[in-house]
């Protein structure tokens, strides 16, 4: 721990997220005294402390949403973040594709590096270190990764934690064929009361905007929007879930058939973890 004199003979240090004080003499105390932690030096040490909680927030967010978009991102970018532990994070470990001038991918990897003379540094679920000179690359989203067992497999022997939700994401398959405009699998689902549904859906991270639970998704430079329906009643009121839809930039609703392998499957994980809270009611196995 890095301790810090804030005067009185005191010092301040964070113990994982716990701000902790030790005396004059070395001795860490068993609380921060009343005076200390109500000091100038103290409030600094805490908001800072904040402010550090939510840039790394931010950049998670981030690194997800550059996953959920399938943008390229330029190397400089990258490059420029590397050195921030807050960033490294969430990048380290990602998979990723280098690509070419002409938006070509390479082969995948886990991202290790990024330096400005040797480029892009991954490494290949056949344990292969490699090093491209490419200035973009992309963070594929798990459903259009080919190679997901494998780097799957190849996480787990090197017992690697992704900073972002990315190969153990729940990933959700379009079907080969699909008809209409709306799925229904997830409707039907009963909450107690409204505001149940949207604190599951706060939990979870998603908006919710005209009784809708909604996420954003990027086919290439299409933006669209999944929707589930959860209710726009009082917050106190029974709710019950509608069911899932696709609009595009100008909010008309999108045939399946429109709808591409990443907006598809986002829709389906978004629908399916708001859809997981709802009441379950118990069943009698009395004949």
């Amino acid at each position: 721990m890095a301790w810090v004199d804030v005067g009185g003979g005191y010092s301040l240090a964070f113990d994982d997220s716990q701000l902790v004080c030790r005396n004059a003499k070395g001795s860490r105390l068993k609380s921060v005294p009343k005076e200390v932690r109500e000091g100038e030096a103290a409030q600094q040490l805490l908001a800072l402390k904040e402010w550090l909680e939510q840039h790394a927030r931010e950049c998670v967010e981030t690194v997800e949403t550059w996953m959920l978009r399938s943008l390229p991102i330029p190397r400089d970018v990258v490059e420029s973040v590397w050195s921030d532990p807050a960033w490294q994070r969430p990048l380290r470990d990602a998979v990723v594709m280098p690509l070419d001038g002409e938006g070509q991918g390479f082969a995948s990897g886990l991202l290790r590096g990024v330096d400005t003379t040797r480029g892009i540094g991954a490494v290949t679920p056949d344990g292969e270190t490699r090093w491209s000179a490419a200035k973009q690359l992309l963070i594929p989203h798990p459903i259009v990764i080919g190679e997901l067992d494998d780097f799957r497999e190849f996480v787990s022997e090197l017992q690697v934690e992704q900073g972002i939700a990315q190969l153990y994401r729940e990933t959700f398959a379009k079907p080969a064929d699909p008809s209409g405009n709306s799925v229904s699998t997830f409707a039907g689902g009963r909450f107690a009361q409204l505001r149940h549904a949207l604190g599951r859906c706060r939990t979870l991270g998603f908006k919710v905007s005209g009784g809708f639970a909604l996420t954003r998704v990027w086919e290439g430079s299409r933006m669209i929007e999944p929707r589930f329906w959860v209710g726009s009643d009082a917050p106190e009121a029974e709710a019950e879930t509608g069911d899932l839809i696709w609009v595009d930039a100008a909010s008309r609703q999108l045939p399946l058939s429109e709808v591409g392998a990443v907006a598809y499957s986002e829709g389906v994980r978004m629908a399916s973890l708001v859809y997981a809270a709802r009441v379950v009611e118990e069943q009698d196995d009395q004949g």
